[in-house]
């Protein structure tokens, strides 16, 4: 991999500098003292030490070393060391920097010899470079990368004569780097440093000779084709230009004769085309980096034997143009270990001579489309740390031998068409494995319960994979585990009682989709790492318990939870809490004020009484879902309290008022759902100020899974995660507004749903809702409004569903566009609105586009009919009935009615047998006659 940075002395080093822990000079300390002043900000107690009431000598405070011979000040450490990706999910708002501004008076340091500020805020009220660093002549290391620093570089820099080791960053730029030149460094680093407009940066750097490691990555270079005669950096070993869009031949680069490069890192540079036969005579090269290239890299023009030295390939997303598995077999023997070729579209069968590449330490094919089985000479390659075929299209069973990789310690075989069973054989011999991703595939794992298994995994994904119906037993000596995937496995039992105990290390637990049933644990506030918690559409019971003090991410919906919310959650920093489809009841209390919420839903359940007031202090929340439950009050506390509210659904429950002008200040809101509540009065002017509704939305704030129901075409849909960005939408349906719709409404370009039905709007349709061309869905139905219909609204390219009924619409119906293919779909979509006319209805229009006389009065005759052919059906069923109902519950008008029909069949039946015994005889006598 490429060279980590100097940011900490070796012990060499140390000996060098000759550190010390003798008494300092007094007005050293006294200098150090002047810099303490005017940092403002030292939340990790770093400069804690610097106290002369405590500790006079300074030689003993944190970050200071002094020379064993003079006792002068030679480095200042103060480094903010920065958090792994593991700590910012404990701490999300972990903030360990020093703030203020750098004192002058260190300038009395003229003995510096090691400087690092590096990653701290203490850029000042000017966010420059001070210039005066230029001062400290013997400063031979100088890290300020990561600060909070804007403007240009100080050329003074250039005066530090000693200087080997320089660390810039962040926001500075540059328009001349000449300076670079006086400079004896052996280390520079100006990555994120805006060079676009130093044409010759090539050139400068070139006269530094003396360079070993060049970082000038994501610094907006131009260009790498410069022409350079006579090649200076002789020592350079590591040069990195990642992210710089150079876009032209990676062979004109001018870099190719750096015979001492070992690392050369070019992802994300925009090179393309062949590689140059020079590569051939870098000999020392041991790690290539051609990543994420949005050209196509033809390597097959290298020189193999030059590929062939290479440690480490990166490839991977660099759009390789010729058959690179082709090159692969011509370097055996080989010093490869490790090939990423992941993301380049790879077909075809993973050839089985992969196994000879028995020095790989990492094999990263993932983001391809190789299909066919998984060869099972990848069992071969027993010196292999980490194997990643996720994201292909193998198909068959994992080959059992892959459990031979004893040094495997990372595993991602997800998401494949990978079947069969998964067995301990897999298993046995995997000593060192910690992470293991078999997600998404149609795999069954299936075990003894009392397996013992060889390793300690860290992270675990079993995500689609068959492992029930019981809780699967192994995971109870998996004590190790960070992260834990399990859901939809077909798990059918009940949470084990060991579960808070052997995950209680665990930061994310993942078990959605499962059948997993009973209540959650009491004691589930002892799992204190837990950041994430996803339990969603399972089969749990009872109470909410209290939750673990350091969850922010709580995901429980679609269960069967009941009762109240709990009058503390125990979750101070929870962020996103999930609740819908469950059976709570009773009020929201007022702690959801105090936290820091940013997504809430607490949708289809039975919640009632008003929603808490926060006046106290303005809310981050983005999503607030609460829809179908019977919740009161008015919108004006919610809409004051959380103004940065960016999806808000309070449809169907009992709010009341009107909806408040203040609604037009959420510029972020792209989603408002107020349908079926009891909201009246007018729609508010300014709705242009939704400015997220203009387009697509830019500040995306889904970090967590979120599920948000919506009307739209007649029907409700569902919508996930990211895709909910894409459904702009407005529905105010079944309510009580008035007056008439706004026509600044039509200036939201961005709304893809509409729906104002089933009001008492008044008005015309405005003759702009043409422009609102990414319209999918129009339902204004059920309205007051009048006038005709808008001819702009043929120009609606995406509208799938259209419903104008009742409303009293007149004139001739547009055409054009999907104007002509929508009544098809939707008949009813111009009902109960008599003064309308032409295609598709069947009523002819007069000169001036209305309906025909004839037309009206044959729709008055067919009323009239239709209404006296009504009232006799009606009566016939009624008088029936009447005499049905009084003879069944009546006796002796039943008797009655019987004796009269057995009297009336008497009768009848006397009358045919005498007729048809004078007939007969007629017949006898006729044919006597013949």
């Amino acid at each position: 991999m490429i060279a980590a940075s100097p940011s900490s002395p070796t012990s060499s080093n140390r000996q060098a500098l000759g550190y010390h822990r003798g008494s300092c000079l007094p007005h050293e300390r006294d200098a150090l003292l002047a810099f303490k002043q005017g940092i403002t900000s030292d939340p990790s107690g770093r400069l804690a030490s610097w106290d002369e009431g405590k500790e006079q000598d300074c030689c003993k405070w944190r970050g200071i070393r002094c020379s064993n011979h003079t006792n002068r000040v030679i480095a200042i450490q103060l480094r903010n060391t920065q958090p792994d990706d593991d700590d910012l999910k404990r701490h999300p708002a972990w903030e360990t920097a020093l703030a203020g501004q750098i004192s002058p008076s260190l300038i009395t340091l003229q003995h510096l010899q090691r400087l690092d500020l590096s990653e701290n805020d203490i850029s000042g009220p000017a966010g420059r470079v001070p210039e005066f660093l230029g001062l400290l002549k013997n400063l031979r290391y100088l890290n300020l990368s990561g600060m909070t620093f804007t403007g240009e570089v100080p050329p003074q820099l250039g005066n530090l004569s000693k200087l080997h080791y320089l660390l810039l960053g962040t926001s500075l730029y540059s328009t001349d780097i000449s300076w670079l030149s006086n400079l004896p460094l052996h280390y520079l680093d100006m990555s994120s440093v805006d060079l676009s407009r130093v044409v010759d940066w090539a050139h400068v750097v070139n006269m530094v000779p003396s360079l070993k490691v060049l970082r000038l990555s994501e610094c907006s270079l131009a260009s790498a084709n410069e022409s350079i005669r006579h090649v200076n950096l002789t020592d350079l070993e590591e040069l990195s230009l990642f992210g710089n869009n150079f876009d032209h031949p990676i062979a004109s680069c001018w870099f190719w004769n750096l015979t001492s490069l070992q690392y050369l890192e070019l992802a994300a540079t925009f090179l393309h085309g062949q590689m140059p036969y020079a590569l051939g005579g870098m000999a020392s090269l041991k790690e290539l980096d051609l990543s994420n290239s949005v050209g196509s890299i033809d390597i097959m023009t290298a020189n193999m034997s030059s590929l062939c030295s290479l440690e480490n390939l990166d490839l991977h997303y660099s759009n390789l143009g010729g058959d690179v598995l082709r090159l692969l077999p011509q370097c055996f023997p080989n010093k490869l270990k490790e090939l990423h070729l992941g993301g380049n579209e790879f077909t075809g069968m993973l050839p089985d001579w992969i196994g000879m590449l028995n020095n790989l330490v990492i094999l990263n094919l993932s983001n391809n489309i190789f299909t066919g089985p998984l060869p099972s000479e990848i069992g071969m390659l027993i010196n292999l740390l980490t194997l990643d075929l996720s994201n292909n299209r193998f198909t068959g069973s994992v080959p059992s031998n892959i459990g031979m990789l004893s040094n495997l310690t990372y595993m991602d075989l997800s998401n494949s068409s990978l079947s069969g069973i998964i067995t301990r054989g897999h298993f046995d011999g995997l000593e060192r494995l910690k992470t293991i991703n078999l997600s998404n595939n149609i795999l069954r794992i299936v075990v003894d319960p009392e397996w013992f298994p060889p390793f300690k995994l860290q992270r675990a994904t079993f995500a689609s994979c068959q492992m029930g119906p019981l809780f699967p037993a192994w995971l109870r000596l998996q004590t190790d585990i960070d992260n834990l995937d399990v859901s939809n496995t077909s798990i059918f039992d009940s949470l084990p009682d060991w579960f808070v105990t052997t995950f209680s290390n665990a930061t994310e637990v993942y078990m959605s989709n499962n059948g997993i049933n009973g209540t959650l644990p009491k004691n589930l506030e002892n799992m204190t790492s837990l950041n994430i918690l996803y339990l969603d559409s399972n089969k749990l019971t009872g109470q909410i318990p209290q939750l673990p003090i350091n969850l922010y991410s709580l995901d429980i919906s679609r269960n069967y939870f009941s009762g109240p919310l709990p009058r503390n959650l125990g979750a101070p920093n929870l962020l996103h809490l999930s609740l819908f489809s469950n059976h709570i009841t009773g009020n929201i209390p007022q702690y959801i004020c105090e936290l820091n919420l940013g997504a809430l839903d607490l949708a289809n359940n039975y919640l009632e009484g008003a929603f808490p007031q926060c006046f106290q202090r303005r809310m981050m929340l983005r999503i607030l879902v609460l829809n179908n439950n019977m919740l009161s009050g008015k919108l004006q506390s919610i809409l004051e309290t959380y103004t940065e509210v960016q999806i808000l659904d309070l449809a169907w429950n009992k709010f009341t008022g009107s909806i408040p002008s203040t609604i037009t200040k959420l510029g972020g809101l792209f989603h408002l759902n107020l349908a079926g509540n009891s909201i009246s009065g007018d729609l508010p002017c300014h709705l242009s100020n939704l400015t997220s509704m203009k387009g697509p939305s830019i500040d995306s704030f889904i970090i967590f899974r979120v599920n948000m129901s919506v009307s739209t075409k007649g029907q409700e849909r569902y919508y996930y995660n990211l895709a909910i960005y894409d459904m702009v939408s407005i529905d105010l349906s079944s309510n009580q507004l008035s007056g008439e719709i706004p026509e600044e409404i039509t200036s939201l370009e961005g709304v893809v749903n509409l729906n104002l039905s089933r009001n008492n709007l008044t008005g015309k349709i405005s003759e702009k809702i043409g422009d609102m061309h990414l319209l999918e869905s129009l339902d204004i139905s059920g309205n007051n409004l009048y006038g005709q219909i808008p001819q702009s609204l043929s120009n609606l390219t995406y509208l799938g569903s259209l419903n104008l009924s009742h409303n009293d619409l007149t004139g001739i119906i547009p055409s054009g566009g999907q104007l002509d293919t929508l009544y098809a779909q939707n008949p009813l979509m111009y009902d109960g609105n008599i003064g309308l006319c032409g295609y598709p209805l069947q009523k002819n229009c007069n000169g001036s586009g209305q309906p025909k006389h004839s037309d009206l009065k044959r729709d008055g005759q067919d009323s009239k009919v239709l209404t006296l052919s009504f009232g006799l059906g009606l009566g016939y069923v009624v008088g029936l009935w009447s005499v049905f109902c009084v003879i069944l519950f009546k006796r002796s008008w039943r008797l009655a009615y019987f004796q009269l029909f057995d009297k009336a069949y008497d009768k009848v039946f006397v009358f045919l047998s005498c007729y048809m015994s004078e007939m007969d005889q007629n017949d006898s006598e006729t044919l006597g006659h013949w």
